[in-house]
């Protein structure tokens, strides 16, 4: 068996830093026990990378136009359903052999043009793809915005993919992961989960309506779909935790925290974890520790979550941007941090 890595938004500095060397063919398939990361890249190409060496391996040709590049495998690890042609088309590669295997158009209504915005993921077990598309009507002469949806595929309806089925979505949604049970949890101005059967939509964490005492709004950002090694789906916020009724922000502390859902279980946490000033939205949990956080902007900072207060571990300085990626992107033994996907 292999692992697997995606990682969507950063390809520029993680292939700035491998060896091209002499690649493989497109049908070489990945050999069993190696780690390999997938990520895409201008002008329109999905990497295979061989972490064991730095090299990269193989790539994947893609079809029609790049962007934004998001990236979900397949439970097995075998294919890797790409966000792409300007937020328009998802597409399925097998990685063995770069065949692409799925394709699905956001927009299929007569008349519409559609985008999802990081908005789709693959089911716990494979079977189906959800996506949400965000729909408006060209007419002749004015462009008509029509109710966001969420289209429900079958992962083995080949190279002409039609929903299966279609409900009515919230606006503003973006990332999205699928729960053993097989609920969806999605990303918005809450964090919801859905019953993709009945496309029933609940608040499942406060995040916009959130009524946390002597707290301001949280400000979220949302883009980037991880799949982890823990099988949690978690969201970074920021906060102003004031002292007392006046909220007074001149007194308040500023803090980073995150929405947590363990898609195991469905257990939901809502966690500060570390000061407002070290990282910018990109982090995630320890997989050998849930009390380890991890956060990267110019430094890689370690947060222990279960102390009072919070614990800041020394943190590495990074001298790059290339290294920031890479630290996103990789899992390295003494820390075992970022997206590790085995099978």
């Amino acid at each position: 068996m292999h692992s697997i890595k995606a990682c969507g938004l950063a390809a520029f500095a993680v292939l700035s830093a491998s060896s091209f060397g002499v690649l493989a063919d497109e049908a070489t398939p990945l050999k069993s026990g190696h780690e390999y990361m997938v990520t895409p890249n201008y002008p329109n190409n999905l990497h295979v990378i061989d972490l064991a060496t730095d090299t990269l391996l193989k790539t994947c040709r893609m079809p029609d136009a790049f962007g934004p590049g998001t990236v979900q495998l397949s439970p097995d690890r075998k294919i890797a359903y790409v966000l792409n042609n300007h937020y328009a088309d998802v597409y399925g590669v097998e990685l063995d052999s770069c065949k692409q295997v799925f394709h699905a158009s956001i927009g299929h209504q007569p008349g519409e043009s559609a985008k999802s915005m990081f908005a789709f993921t693959v089911s716990h077990d494979g079977k189906e793809l959800f996506a949400v598309a965000n729909p408006t009507l060209k007419l002749n002469d004015r462009y008509v915005v029509q109710q966001p949806r969420l289209d429900v595929y079958s992962t083995d309806a080949g190279m002409n993919a039609k929903p299966v089925r279609s409900f009515p979505a919230p606006r503003q949604l973006t990332i999205m992961q699928s729960g053993d049970d097989g609920t969806l949890y999605v990303a918005g101005a809450d964090v919801y989960k859905v019953d993709v059967k009945t496309g029933k939509f609940d608040v499942l964490i406060p995040s916009r309506h959130w009524k946390r005492p002597n707290y301001s709004a949280p400000d979220v950002l949302y883009v980037w779909n991880q799949q982890t090694y823990r099988r949690d789906f978690s969201l970074l916020y920021t906060a102003a935790k004031y002292k007392d009724k006046k909220q007074d922000p001149a007194t308040a502390e500023y803090v980073y925290g995150q929405f947590s859902i363990d898609l195991k279980s469905g257990k939901t946490e809502t966690t500060d974890f570390g000061p407002l000033t070290e990282i910018y939205f990109t982090g995630m949990r320890s997989p050998k520790d849930p009390n380890l956080m991890f956060g990267v902007l110019n430094r890689l900072d370690k947060y222990d979550v279960s102390t009072r207060p919070r614990l800041i571990i020394p943190t590495i300085t990074l001298p790059s941007t290339r290294t920031v990626a890479r630290f996103i992107c990789r899992v390295r033994s003494m820390t075992s941090l970022f997206l590790t996907l085995t099978v």
